[in-house]
Order: C-alpha cells, then sequence, then structure tokens
C-alpha cells in the first residue's frame, strides 16, 4: 500500500510544538483495520505508548492507531476504524461500532487529514479559509485554478459559533457548542447536544492538514484536553523525525 506512506506524510512536516511536556505516562496500543481505495488493511501491532498527558488520565485512555500511520488517544475499550483514499485519510474512535447508524451523532474522536498536493487541496481550503488567514493566497489559488468551483463553498472566516484558541499561525484549538455547525461537524460528526474539541494543524510547505475532533460522554469529558494536548505533541514529535 504505497499510499499509506503518502498519507503518513500529513504528520511528519513541521507543526508548532506545545510550550511544555508532562512527564511521560504509558497506555495501551490498539490497532486499527482500515479500508479504502486499494482495499482492505489489518490492523497494525504494537506496545504499550508513551504520552506526556496527566497520569490519572493516562489509565482512561488508550492509544489507537491504523495501518496508514495515523494514531489518536481514545477513551479504553472503543471501537476503532481507519479510512483512505486519494486525497486523504482518517482515524474513527468511537463506542458504537463504526459506521453503525449512530455512530457519527454519538461520543467520537476522529482524526481526519488532508493532502494539499491532491484531492484533498479542497478541504485543505476550505479550513485555511475559516481559521488560518495568513495562508489565504493557497484558498484563493485553488479557487482560481478551478473556476468550476462556487466560491460559496470556501466562506472565509470562523464559523459564527466557534470558540478558538490560536497556538500559532499553523496551529488553531476550537470548541464548537453543542447543536452548531463549525470545525466539530466539519468533517465526519453530526451535531448533538453535547459540545466538539479539537485543533486544526496545518503541516509543511504544500500545505497539508489535520483535523482532530473530540467528543466524548460528559463523565468523561475531562479526558478531551489530554487528548488533544497529546495530538498536537504526536504531530510536532513526527515533524523532528
Amino acid at each position: 500500500m504505497a499510499f499509506c506512506a503518502q498519507i503518513a506524510l500529513l504528520a511528519q512536516n513541521k507543526v508548532a510544538a506545545p510550550s511544555t511536556r508532562r512527564p511521560a505516562a504509558s497506555v495501551p496500543f490498539v490497532g486499527c483495520k482500515s479500508d479504502g481505495q486499494t482495499g482492505p488493511a489489518d490492523a497494525p501491532t504494537g506496545t504499550n505508548k508513551s504520552v506526556s498527558i496527566d497520569r490519572d488520565a493516562a489509565k482512561e485512555l488508550a492509544y489507537y492507531e491504523s495501518a496508514v500511520g495515523f494514531g489518536v488517544l481514545a477513551p479504553r475499550g472503543w471501537h476503532c476504524l481507519g479510512n483512505y483514499g486519494s486525497g486523504g485519510a482518517s482515524l474513527f474512535a468511537s463506542p458504537e461500532p463504526i459506521y453503525s447508524p449512530d455512530w457519527r451523532s454519538g461520543p467520537a474522536v476522529e482524526l481526519a487529514g488532508w493532502n494539499g498536493g491532491t484531492s484533498g487541496r479542497f478541504e485543505v481550503a476550505q479550513i485555511i479559509a475559516r481559521v488560518f488567514p495568513a495562508h489565504k493566497p493557497f484558498a484563493d489559488a485553488v479557487i482560481a485554478d478551478f473556476p468550476g468551483l462556487l466560491p460559496s463553498r470556501f466562506p472565509y472566516g470562523p464559523y459564527p459559533a466557534d470558540k478558538l484558541t490560536y497556538k500559532s499561525k499553523t496551529v488553531v484549538e476550537y470548541r464548537t457548542p453543542a447543536q452548531a455547525d463549525g470545525l466539530g461537524t466539519h468533517s465526519s460528526l453530526k451535531k448533538n447536544a453535547s459540545p466538539i474539541v479539537g485543533a486544526a494543524l496545518l503541516t509543511g510547505p504544500t500545505p497539508d492538514l489535520l483535523l482532530l475532533s473530540v467528543r466524548l460522554p460528559p463523565d468523561l469529558s475531562r479526558l478531551a484536553a489530554s487528548i488533544v494536548r497529546q495530538g498536537e505533541l504526536d504531530a510536532a514529535s513526527s515533524a523532528q523525525k
């Protein structure tokens, strides 16, 4: 699966690292099956994952990873599945079986990545238009290169309900409120009575995009900050390899 190596590069370019690290904790590794453009892929195998989050939070989390090289923290005991195509890849974790009727409307963690040099450029341009004004020329170029696209597909400016916290010109954390459209519902998750938190990260010169979306049950909501933090650290660490 040569394409898998290409998708893995989405997380291997420069992003801004969080300013401090906590002492490492260990969480179980969970391999996730994948399916996509060239067919199914078996779940990878691995050992416990070292993460830089609070040790109490680590006791309730596991590290889920797909064959295309995506990995993300999520509550232990959840289902997971990777998906990939010509423009990018995603990894989903949910207490419900992935692609069951209700998983998109319930608790879930999604890490989605799009390659700005492929058909994924349209998703990258949409998020840039929303939250990365310093990279507006990329979105402008995508629209100019494809005159058949409706400019209304690329609205400039944040989703009205989203709360944004900028970490750098290429990293922004967000909170999409309950029953609202925003970055949290941009990819696969549907709005419901709970908020979605996460981060959008531009990587590399193309640029490419990573979008992390986290919606947890109320009794586990305290874990969301650790999941987002580790996602940012993973992207920064991959850039240094």
